[in-house]
């Protein structure tokens, strides 16, 4: 009798690609901070009257430029390289496509529950219905992938700005908004907090109507990357990312000089060719690439730095929380909500950026420990565990047994498995 499909135990897959999930998600939650603290939802002059506005205005500054839209980016990049290796690892077994809809279809319900009940910035409900429109290009080159996924990133929400905002119905003013967020996640009643969640949801449903089209085009680059064998193999693939790597730190410091230019210099001064029509056509391109872009010189960087044994000792310690990522994602929402809003300790957005910087470095530190000491005991994050549970129709096995000397075989990362 053949033996029914299981999932890959955590000590078979690649420390790098656990590692590299768990930088972007500490990434992630030092962004998502900036409004579960409460501090993104303040009107400037609040903000401007506390009293870390000096450092809140560099540190936003500097988040702004290398983290928010970056930290997302490479982590769904990386569940791109997810359904590539599942694909890759499925091909030819029965009932591959079947239950990956159906891992999809679990993220989905998680994603739904934790974006109307607790966080509306949740991005598991994209990845989830998104991950479904990759199946027609699991057999895709990736050359051509990785071509499809930067058009997509970079020219289709142009294409779309002059139709999408004419078909979506009358909204309230961004302004309006967060004022309203801002009372209902500062109440101390938890209805209030619902009910302001799910306006605030469904408001931003509407005004970020793009982020489907920026999550695709990451998402296809991702399956570029996993179909490729670049980052299975990194240590026979060091050209590639070493061109990598050079190419995109030349990309971002040509953009970084232009968006300069245009934003902070009279246009008498600045390059007289990106006040015309094509030159703005150029630039808005530009802010759409430059993400993405950065997010590759990330993650080229990190491959190139795990290659070294120094490098990689340091690094590794990232790959626990990645392992648990699903379960470190939602747990954040939760310690945030408990820190920030009024239903928890309410301290709210009176220490600014301060605030942000000192809990997404203190709750990532406790989230790193907690997952080593997890995965030394359990095959599987809690969440992680419920996901394939539910996944393959049955209970998986949760804790870990020791294994048997004959069990120890190295990885293709040098990890055992």
């Amino acid at each position: 009798m053949a033996e029914a499909p299981a999932p890959t135990a955590g000590e078979s897959r690649l420390v790098l690609l656990d590692a590299l999930r768990g930088f972007a998600l500490f990434g992630v939650l030092l962004v998502n901070l900036k409004s579960l603290s409460l501090y993104g939802l303040l009107p400037k002059a609040q903000r401007h009257a506390l009293p870390s506005a000096a450092f809140d205005r560099a540190a936003d500054l500097a988040t702004s430029v290398l983290v928010d839209g970056t930290a997302i980016t490479l982590f769904s990049i990386l569940f791109g390289v997810g359904f590539a290796m599942q694909m890759q690892r499925g091909d030819g077994r029965p009932g591959r496509v079947q239950r990956y809809v159906r891992r999809l279809l679990v993220l989905l319900a998680i994603g739904l529950a934790h974006a109307w009940l607790l966080w509306w910035g949740d991005i598991l409900r994209y990845y989830a219905i998104l991950g479904l429109a990759l199946l027609p290009f699991a057999r895709v080159s990736p050359r051509l992938l990785a071509v499809a996924g930067v058009v997509t990133v970079v020219a289709l929400p142009l294409a779309l700005q002059p139709v999408v905002p004419q078909l979506l119905p009358p909204q309230i003013g961004s302004a309006e908004s967060a004022a309203r967020s801002l009372a209902a996640f500062g109440s101390e009643r938890w209805s209030d907090m619902f009910a302001g969640n799910f306006a605030r949801d469904l408001r931003m449903r509407f005004a970020v109507w793009i982020l489907p089209a920026y999550v695709f085009g990451r998402l296809l680059l991702g399956v570029a990357l996993g179909s490729s064998g670049v980052l299975w193999d990194p240590a026979n693939h060091l050209r590639f990312w070493k061109r990598c790597c050079l190419v995109t730190l030349t990309i971002a410091a040509a953009t970084g000089v232009l968006l300069f230019l245009h934003e902070h210099r009279e246009p008498a001064t600045a390059l007289p060719w990106l006040q015309s029509a094509p030159g703005r056509l150029v630039l808005r391109m530009l802010r759409n690439l430059a993400p993405l872009n950065l997010a590759v010189f990330y993650l080229s960087g990190f491959v190139l730095l795990f290659q070294q044994p120094a490098w990689r000792t340091r690094l590794a310690w990232l790959a626990p929380v990645g392992r648990m990522a699903l379960s470190n994602y939602l747990a954040q929402t939760v310690a945030a909500i408990a820190l920030f809003y009024g239903v928890g300790l309410g301290i709210g957005p009176r220490f600014g950026m301060v605030g942000v910087c000192a809990a997404a470095l203190a709750l990532f530190l406790l989230q790193a420990a907690a997952s080593a000491w997890w995965l030394r005991r359990y095959r599987f994050g809690p969440l992680e565990w419920l996901w394939r549970s539910l996944t393959y129709g049955r209970r998986q096995p949760m804790r870990r047994d020791r294994p048997r000397p004959a069990e120890h075989r190295a990885g293709p990362d040098g990890a055992t498995a």
